[in-house]
């Protein structure tokens, strides 16, 4: 009987060893299959962000027949005026010009766009216009523009650059003045060696 026992700890020993290593390689060959399942949809999705970025650079664009000059963002009071100006650099005349700026909301973070209208809206060769937005300072974050419209729907092929620079705040000078401690035991240490205070 003694015999019977030892070999029946012997084979559970054995089986619980064998489904500990099925279990390990089991693991092993899912985390590989994981790994390797990544790694192809990462391959994938970049050579078709890269297929799509080459159709884009292949077709030809038109040369620019405006240059946006786009203004730093001036703060009045509680508002802020977004504006720059318009130069016409093609030989033919440009009609019904406006501005389409994109706006971001402080609150949600949304995008709102905008249409400004140019003055003048028509533009000949080498003429400028200017245009200029008003806004509240609290409601928007951020503004670029991203579009130049010619009548209703027709878009002008256009080139951004710095505009204007935002002149320098005024900054009111304050003179604050600090009345000296009267002589006597005001200038004195509260805690010295001649006079111990204890600390709470």
């Amino acid at each position: 009987m003694i015999t019977e026992d030892r070999e029946e700890v012997f084979i559970e020993a054995t089986e619980s060893s064998g489904l500990k290593i099925a279990a390990t390689v089991s693991a092993l060959l899912i985390t590989a299959l994981v790994f390797v399942g990544y790694a192809y949809l990462r391959k994938r999705q970049a050579q078709s962000a890269a297929a799509v970025q080459r159709a884009a650079s292949s077709q030809p664009k038109a040369p620019p027949q405006a240059l946006i000059l786009v203004d730093e963002a001036l703060l009045q009071g509680r508002n802020t005026v977004l504006g720059g100006t318009v130069k016409n650099i093609s030989n033919g005349k440009l009609a019904a010009l406006s501005v389409e700026l994109e706006l971001k909301r402080r609150t949600g973070g949304t995008v709102e766009r905008k249409q400004v209208t140019l003055s003048p809206a028509d533009l000949d060769t080498s003429q400028e216009g200017r245009y200029s937005l008003q806004l509240k300072a609290q409601d928007y974050v951020s503004a670029k523009v991203v579009a130049l419209q010619s009548g209703s729907q027709a878009s002008v092929p256009y080139t951004l650059a710095q505009g204007e620079k935002r002149p320098p705040e005024k900054l009111e000078s304050k003179t604050i003045k600090v009345d000296k401690p009267p002589p006597g035991k005001g200038s004195e240490f509260l805690n010295s060696p001649d006079n111990p205070a204890r600390v709470p």
